[in-house]
């Protein structure tokens, strides 16, 4: 793959008519080793954020050695691109196919589950199997998250304590787990979910061996400027202290977003303009999906010419409404066909939501070796610096 300095360099050198993903590979190895120094427990990368090769490789060459499954096909991958890992099913509702795949063959014996029904299911296709970690995922609220996750799973307050039992009854370890959203902004988000997930176990009066505290750790966007990720752990921490568990319990967390953010960007190219209105060649059917769809600001540069800026509003390439980000995003005043823009912090659910709609999707690949726009891996000064750029 060929490697270039910057974003700049890139253009200068390729002129690239077709969007360009930008691989940091040694973005995403800053950003394992700090949640391997740091978090107080098991990391596991949730895959789903970014399952790029590459990604897998350079967060498991940076420590990560767990990974967080949501299908068979995010094992195998992970089974070829991080060997030896260990890796939890943790989709809460599994064919039972997939189940007994993921056991037999690929040596998985982590999994969640929210309800009696999926708990019936490992009777079914494992009766046998006496070496399971099960993990009751709990539904928690996401009102300090940008984006919610706690309406589709999790056991209920007046459901939890029966699973919690039966599954105790039936695993070797009995964990708990739970989601508060993702890009949660605040740590008080977790501090939250925990005191809910205590009484959750109080209720049950079970022993628990896994606390899971799930994922939900942010990155740093415009507009989105996190509090450091220590302050998380440090309230994780905290909570784990007190919490009813066995003596040698574990602790887990599954970050996605904030190992993979800062390790791509693309690079897009102006079609037109019309006013304040620019089209390009990437959008809400490409790695631009967040920004359309949630309405994510995402830091951008115009990499052919500077100056003054203004807000503008970005059209995608296929023939859809829908293809649209409003922004605002801060451009030169003079930006005009033919210039090249690039986006950061696309590394988590950038290239993970690219579709073939109207024939595009399709990106050139290079590495660069330059620093983020921003990130809650500086530190000191150049953490100051990098949120009053970002918060004009």
């Amino acid at each position: 793959m060929v490697q270039f300095d910057n974003a700049r360099q890139l253009v200068a050198k390729l002129a690239p008519e077709r969007p360009v993903l930008c691989r940091r590979p040694h973005l995403a190895h800053r950003a394992a080793s700090f949640f391997k120094e740091r978090f107080p427990g098991h990391v596991f990368y949730a895959v789903k954020a970014n399952p790029a090769p590459w990604l897998l490789e350079a967060l498991h060459q940076g420590g990560i050695d767990h990974f967080d499954a949501a299908s068979l096909t995010e094992i195998k991958l992970v089974r070829a691109h991080a060997p030896g890992a260990t890796i939890g099913f943790m989709h809460p509702v599994k064919a039972e196919a997939a189940i007994l795949e993921a056991y037999q063959e690929h040596g998985v014996r982590i999994f969640s589950l929210d309800s009696l029904s999926e708990l019936a299911k490992f009777e079914r296709v494992l009766p046998d199997a006496r070496d399971l970690t099960l993990c009751v995922r709990l539904q928690v609220g996401s009102d300090l998250a940008k984006i919610s996750l706690g309406s589709k799973f999790g056991a209920g307050e007046d459901t939890d304590a029966e699973l919690l039992q039966q599954v105790r009854a039936r695993a070797e370890r009995l964990g708990v787990c739970f989601h508060v959203g993702s890009q949660a902004m605040s740590p008080v988000a977790f501090k939250g979910a925990l005191d809910r997930a205590a009484r959750a176990v109080r209720r049950a009066g079970v022993i628990l061996d896994v606390l899971d505290v799930g994922g939900g750790f942010p990155a740093v966007y415009p507009g989105m400027e996190p509090p450091s990720l220590e302050r998380y752990f440090a309230e994780i921490e905290r909570c784990f202290e007190t919490f009813p568990s066995a003596a040698n319990a574990e602790l887990w967390c599954e970050p996605g977003r904030a190992l993979s953010a800062d390790a791509e960007s693309v690079i897009v190219k102006v079609m037109g303009r019309r006013g304040d209105s620019l089209f390009i060649n990437d959008g809400a059917y490409g790695a631009l999906y967040d920004a359309a769809h949630l309405g994510w600001r995402y830091p951008a540069q115009n990499l052919s010419r500077g100056g003054e800026e203004q807000t503008f509003g970005l059209y995608g390439p296929t023939c859809d409404d829908a293809d649209q980000m409003r922004g605002p995003f801060f451009l030169p005043v003079d930006t005009q066909e033919g210039d090249y823009i690039e986006f950061g912090t696309l590394g988590a659910y950038g290239r993970s939501m690219v579709t073939g709609f109207n024939g595009y999707g399709s990106y050139l690949e290079a590495g660069l070796t330059d620093e983020p726009f921003s990130s809650l891996y500086h530190t000191g000064a150049e953490q100051k610096m990098a949120a009053e750029e970002m918060t004009r």
